[in-house]
């Protein structure tokens, strides 16, 4: 066995090929889609087939509604498909699926939660009178005994 082909069962060549469609499918998808409601798209993963016939590419979209980029990605899965191929230099291209990806969304509902929980925490205890003014209050008053010790001890 060579190290290359110790290399390549460690990272076959769909992943290698996924990280390429990642790469170029980003460039051509701003350059090529003039579409205004498509906003600002994320590649933020491919999954390629064990036979590199599908690419299923999940995106996140910015400044847009989630439906309306997934229509546009769909319509223009096929047109992306033949320059994605030439670039890659692959015989056949795959086909694309583009789906949504909602774990940047839940991810930001969960910190959401949290920061709810967290405020709500907070409030709650507001009127929880602050023990800050009791030790001192406490401190005062242990000193003043010893103090009052220490006068009839001189005293006597």
């Amino acid at each position: 066995m060579t190290s290359r082909s110790k290399s390549s069962k460690a990272f076959p060549r769909s992943k290698r090929v996924a990280q390429q469609i990642q790469r170029s499918l980003s460039e051509l998808i701003r350059r090529e889609i003039r579409d205004p409601r498509l906003g600002m798209v994320t590649l933020t993963e491919v999954r390629m087939s064990s036979d590199l016939s599908y690419a299923t590419i999940y995106y996140s979209v910015l400044n847009a509604q989630r439906d309306q980029a997934q229509e546009v990605l769909s319509a223009a899965a096929e047109i992306l498909r033949g320059p994605l191929g030439r670039v890659l230099g692959l015989r056949h291209a795959p086909e694309l699926r583009f789906v949504a990806d909602e774990l940047i969304e839940s991810g930001a509902r969960l910190s959401a939660l949290i920061q709810k929980a967290v405020d709500d925490d907070v409030a709650r205890h507001v009127d929880v009178p602050d023990h800050g003014d009791a030790p001192e209050a406490g401190a005062q008053s242990d000193a003043e005994d010893s103090a009052d010790e220490e006068k009839p001890a001189d005293a006597g």
